[in-house]
């Protein structure tokens, strides 16, 4: 788990600033981000991977900057899209978790067990010769989150992980999270799935406006912005 930390951080777009936070660490197990449409969750969870660098200030990730040294910072911080479509690339499930892994230097001959082992964990390792294209919306969300997996990252981010998701593939991904021994990072709209969660953000207009236990930060949220 990676220790983040956010130093008189200012991400400014077109002249105006779109995120401010002057001082934050994350070390929590489980930490959720809510606010509403252009709050600047998923800035954020950028920033911690290095996919936007601030304007002004720095983040750092167990003392690495994201700035200089973002390939490190993304060995150590893996990141699950909103569109799981964005980042399985291969037509073959097992061809696709391989391929993350051939890209970390992993030997030929050890890329399919790996592969396997990080599809066995999530209870999906019967999906390994399925074509990617024909997966539900919830497979393909396991399966992007096996191909991070595959890569032992000490920290994940999730980008809404359960938009779009019918009720039994929203409790799968409730119950994958819950399960994770990874640090994760959690941006959502669906607030039952932060519910258990050690820690929780709300963000307004860029910054933090309550950084509290999810009981206390949902009941703010819901009071501010019903």
């Amino acid at each position: 788990m990676a220790i983040v930390r956010f130093e008189q951080v200012v991400v400014e777009r077109d002249g105006r600033k779109s995120l401010d936070i002057p001082e934050l660490v994350l070390e929590q197990n489980r930490v959720g981000l809510i606010g509403l449409n252009g709050s600047g969750k998923s800035t954020l969870l950028r920033l911690i991977n290095g996919l936007v660098t601030p304007s002004h200030g720095r983040v750092l990730v167990d003392g690495l900057d994201t700035r200089e040294e973002g390939r490190a910072v993304r060995r150590r911080v893996g990141f699950i899209f909103q569109i799981p479509d964005n980042q399985i690339v291969y037509p073959i499930v097992a061809e696709d978790i391989a391929f993350g892994l051939r890209n970390i230097g992993v030997p030929k001959a050890q890329l399919p067990s790996q592969a396997q082992a990080a599809l066995d964990r999530l209870g999906i390792g019967h999906l390994a010769d399925r074509q990617s294209h024909l997966l539900s919306g919830g497979e393909k969300q396991l399966v992007a989150l096996a191909g991070v997996l595959a890569m032992a990252p000490g920290t994940i981010l999730f980008d809404e992980p359960t938009s779009g998701l019918d009720l039994r593939n929203r409790n799968r991904v409730r119950d994958v999270l819950s399960g994770l021994v990874e640090q994760a990072v959690v941006a959502t709209h669906d607030l039952a799935l932060i519910s258990g969660f050690d820690r929780v953000l709300v963000l307004d207009a860029g910054s933090i406006v309550l950084d509290a236990e999810p009981a206390a930060a949902i009941a703010f949220y819901q009071e501010r912005f019903a």
